[in-house]
């Protein structure tokens, strides 16, 4: 039964037409010789990205859950989808997708192409049938004139889940106050120096967010619970029981805009996350064995915050808006 959620959630007909292929053939398919991020790609995925008639009800776009103001992610515990449904996780932040080896929190999907059938196909997300929405945009002229020129194919399931990609691929935030004075290009504040010693040389921070990308891309127990029950993590995918709680680790790449923090938006703060960390976690046997408690300062939160904070870079919003 390994990977019966996934797969039932993702393998449709996406008929487009009457050489319809299945959602599972169209993502195996080759790449061709198309220049997959080419600028007129990245431009049609940017497009799809915020079309609202990507939904159901025509009123809910991939944006309205990954706002690029909040580094693609939107504040709210459940994000809202159609007809007033709510997500049942946290909207992470899609900026450096490009680098992710995993997708999504149970650490499952490989590709961009592959996940972004997901969100679509969600009830309580975009809602949609493929086969109705590839029918619903290859009657857009300009989606269809783009599938033309750009793939010379008619638009299809092949060309949406190409071109989002291509998108996510594009938003790349890499360019922060951390990684400036990593190039010698300006000096750390003193908070933000202390804090950067305490998150990689005296905590075990590292151990999950390892710099440059501030995660491991792995799926862990955080200890967050102690019981699992309303969302047992990757143990929906393998029904591995040493796999219950286990969530992806999210990058800490613009974590100043992200909250609320950890895959059910339960903890407010950073404030709250210092704390989780540091009273050691729940005891959930499946709890990763580095987390452990700490003890922290009241000035020794001030500077890992100062360090958090300097992991912020928002000139992705040059070309990432609507």
């Amino acid at each position: 039964m390994k990977g019966l959620f996934l797969l039932v959630s993702i393998v449709v007909l996406a008929a487009s037409c009457d050489n319809a292929k299945p959602i599972t053939e169209v993502i195996e398919d080759s790449f061709d010789k198309i220049d997959l991020d080419s600028p007129e790609n990245i431009e049609l995925g940017r497009k799809l990205f915020f079309d609202s008639r990507l939904s159901i009800d025509k009123k809910t776009s991939c944006s309205s859950c990954h706002l690029p103001e909040f580094a693609f992610s939107d504040r709210m515990q459940f994000s809202e989808g159609v007809n007033g449904h709510f997500s049942s996780r946290n909207s992470p932040s899609i900026l450096n997708s490009k680098f992710l080896e995993r997708l999504m929190f149970d650490a499952e999907i490989k590709t961009l192409e592959e996940q972004a059938l997901v969100p679509i196909q969600d009830t309580n997300e975009l809602g949609m049938v493929m086969s109705d929405l590839i029918q619903r945009l290859i009657s857009i002229p300009e989606y269809q004139n783009a599938a033309q020129s750009i793939y010379n194919r008619d638009f299809d399931a092949y060309v949406l889940t190409r071109s989002l990609a291509a998108y996510q691929r594009s938003l790349l935030s890499m360019n922060s106050r951390f990684d400036k004075a990593e190039r010698g290009e300006l000096a750390r504040s003193a908070e933000e120096e202390r804090g950067w010693k305490l998150f990689s040389e005296d905590l075990y921070c590292t151990k999950c967010h390892p710099a440059p990308y501030f995660t491991t891309f792995k799926a862990d127990n955080n200890g967050l619970l102690d019981d699992y029950t309303l969302d047992e993590g990757r143990f929906r995918i393998d029904f591995d029981s040493s796999e219950i709680g286990f969530f992806k680790i999210p990058s800490l790449r613009n974590v100043e805009l992200t909250y609320p923090y950890m895959h059910d938006g339960s903890l407010k703060s950073l404030g709250d996350v210092l704390s989780h960390y540091a009273s050691g976690g729940s005891g959930h046997p499946n709890k990763s064995e580095h987390i452990l408690p700490f003890n922290l300062s009241k000035q020794d939160g001030v500077d890992l915050k100062a360090f958090l904070y300097s992991i912020t870079d928002t000139s992705y919003l040059l070309n990432a808006s609507k």
